[in-house]
């Protein structure tokens, strides 16, 4: 394999890995804004659902729970100091 089909290859993957991360994300935008049960709120089951689906995957409890320390440890950098998106 040449190192441009590599290249490639890496690309491709780096794309479907963005692109299913992203319709995740729009999914729950969605279902949140159509909530029927606004006293229980998406996002904490949403994670809680994500969690056991990584895990029932083979994904390690060590690497699901160091991955969301990480993510949540990066939330103020990435928001900018901003609570919501505008």
């Amino acid at each position: 394999m040449s190192d441009d089909s590599k290249s490639s290859a890496v690309d491709q993957w780096q794309e479907q890995y963005m692109a299913a991360v992203h319709q995740f994300g729009l999914a729950l935008k969605t279902l949140n804004q159509t909530n029927p049960w606004p006293d229980l709120p998406l996002l904490p089951r949403a994670m809680n659902h994500l969690m056991t689906e990584l895990w029932d995957h083979g994904f390690s409890q060590t690497g699901i729970r160091e991955a969301f320390e990480e993510a949540v440890a990066d939330m103020p950098r990435y928001a900018a100091g901003e609570e919501v998106r505008s």
